[in-house]
């Protein structure tokens, strides 16, 4: 049986996400190894209204402020070779990863 690396990946910026997926997937292919994904999962957005007036006094406008936090998942079968390498590439400090053997 084939032990299998399913990979999280999350950030709110979009470009280097994709970035990182896009090595992920090279890195699988190039070793022969299979490989599903990068699968995007449901966007989350964080709203925050805030009132525009710091003293609260006058009429009510709000601002409304948004975070997106984008997901993928890639699930990748865990070769020793293919692994060592995933381990070693460079991830930007605004993506966050978790590997999970399954």
């Amino acid at each position: 049986m084939v032990q299998k690396a399913r990979i999280h990946l999350t950030s709110t910026d979009i470009g280097r996400l994709e970035e990182v997926c896009r090595e992920l997937k090279d890195i699988a292919v190039t070793t022969g190894v299979r490989v599903a994904g990068p699968i995007p999962l449901p966007t989350k957005h964080l709203k925050v209204p805030t009132r525009k007036s710091p003293c609260g006094e006058g009429t009510s406008t709000w601002d409304r402020f948004e975070m997106r936090i984008h997901k993928r998942l890639l699930d990748i079968d865990a070769n020793e070779r293919c692994m060592r390498r995933i381990m070693r590439i460079k991830v930007p400090d605004d993506v966050y990863i978790e590997i999970t053997l399954i």
